[in-house]
C-alpha cells in the first residue's frame, strides 16, 4: 500500500498557535520572516515604505510580531523541530541583537549570521539598505550540504510584490543546504508562500500559517502551480 502524503498544507491563524498544534519534533527545517517590531520604526523615520496605509500596503497585509513573543515562539519551534535540524530566520540588524539571546534561551545554538544581498539598493538615509540578515539557529549538530558556499546570498530582491516578499530563490538554498528531498519544510508567517514555492521545487513537503486570507489565498494559487519533482531515498 502506498501512502500519500500532502504536498503542502496551509493555514490562516496566530504562528505561535499554529506552532502549538504541530506534534514534537515534526517538522525538518524552519524559514521563517516574521514581521518583526523594528519594522514600525522604519516606517515613522521614512526609510521604509512598506508599512504605509495604501492599495499595496502591509497594514492591510499583516500585524507586527512583537519582540516579547519570541520567547515563547522560539520554544515552540525548537520543539517541533527534529533532532538536528535548523532554523532560519531573516531580520535586520536591530532585531538581530533582541532575538538571538531568545533563541539561545530556548536550547537553539546561534551558528551565523547570513547575509542576503538584495543587489539593488533600498531607502535610508546614511548608507541605503541593500542587505538583510538571515540567521542560522541549530537544535543539535547538523553540517550544511556544501559548507564551500559563502555567507552572503546574492539575490535581487522583488519589486512590486507582496509586501517583505522575499525571492524563492534565496529560500531555496536555505533548504537545499540544511534538508533533504521528502523532509518537511515550515514557515509559520508565510505571507504569499515564497518558502513555499522553493520547499515544492526542492522535493520538500511543506507546512504554513499566516494571520492574513490574503496571504493565504495567494499562497494557496501559487503552490497549487509549483511542480513537484521526484525523489528518492535510500532502502533501509
Amino acid at each position: 500500500m502506498v501512502e500519500i502524503t500532502p504536498l503542502f498544507f496551509l493555514t490562516v491563524g496566530d504562528a505561535e498557535t499554529f506552532l502549538m498544534g504541530t506534534p514534537n519534533e515534526f517538522i525538518d527545517l524552519i524559514v521563517t520572516d516574521p514581521p518583526y517590531e523594528s519594522l514600525e520604526k522604519h516606517r515613522k523615520v521614512g526609510t521604509t515604505t512598506r508599512l504605509k496605509h495604501s492599495a499595496g500596503s502591509s497594514n492591510d497585509w499583516f500585524e507586527i510580531f512583537p519582540n516579547s513573543r519570541f520567547c515563547k515562539l522560539f520554544y515552540q519551534c525548537y520543539r517541533v523541530l527534529r533532532p538536528n535540524s535548523h532554523m532560519y530566520m531573516f531580520c535586520d540588524q536591530e532585531t538581530m541583537f533582541v532575538v538571538k539571546p531568545m533563541a539561545e534561551a530556548a536550547g537553539f545554538t546561534f551558528r551565523s549570521p547570513l547575509v542576503w544581498d538584495k543587489a539593488a539598493i533600498g531607502m535610508g538615509y546614511h548608507y541605503r539598505a541593500r542587505y538583510e540578515f538571515i540567521l542560522l539557529l541549530e537544535k543539535g549538530e547538523r553540517l550544511t550540504k556544501n559548507p564551500d558556499l559563502p555567507d552572503i546570498i546574492k539575490c535581487k530582491r522583488i519589486v512590486h510584490g507582496y509586501p517583505t516578499e522575499k525571492p524563492s530563490a534565496v529560500s531555496r538554498v536555505l533548504i537545499e543546504q540544511s534538508s533533504d528531498p521528502g523532509n518537511v519544510v515550515c514557515d509559520p508567517f508565510m505571507g504569499s508562500g515564497s518558502v513555499g514555492v522553493a520547499a515544492l521545487e526542492c522535493g520538500r513537503t511543506f507546512r504554513g500559517c499566516d494571520l492574513s486570507h490574503t496571504a493565504y489565498e495567494a499562497a494557496q494559487k501559487r503552490l497549487m502551480l509549483c511542480r513537484f519533482p521526484p525523489y528518492h531515498t535510500e532502502p533501509g
